[in-house]
């Protein structure tokens, strides 16, 4: 089992940014990908966004151009870094690790809550 560990949300005004890290007990290189979903109130989770661990990324349409994702593997940390954020991203931010296929979230961190003001 992998132990994940986000931190970084908080309140945000309406254009501002915030930087999600999510640390893993494991190596990140030894996982197919890893992601961020996020679930607002009354809303299913959804992907926010995932990278592999040959770099590749997917990003959901709502947060392109505006969210990166990155890892660094000497640090087994996965960042998310938000720009431009709007109301609509308010949500809680869960990271997850994909052991076995790209794709399907195998672990899953406690989530860390981001809100945004407007």
């Amino acid at each position: 089992q992998v132990q994940l560990v986000e931190s970084g949300g908080g309140l945000v005004q309406a254009g501002g940014s915030l930087r999600l890290s999510c640390a893993a007990s494991v190596n990140i290189f030894s996982l197919m990908a890893m992601g961020w979903y996020r679930q607002a109130p009354g809303k299913q989770r959804e992907l926010v966004a995932r990278i592999t661990r040959s770099g590749e990324t997917k990003y959901a349409a709502s947060v392109k151009g505006r969210f990166r994702i990155s890892g660094d593997n000497a640090k087994n940390t996965v960042y998310l870094q938000m720009n431009s954020l709007k109301p609509e991203d308010t949500a809680i931010y869960y990271c997850n690790a994909h052991r076995f296929t790209i794709g399907t979230p195998s672990d899953w961190g406690q989530g860390t809550q981001v809100t945004v003001s407007s």
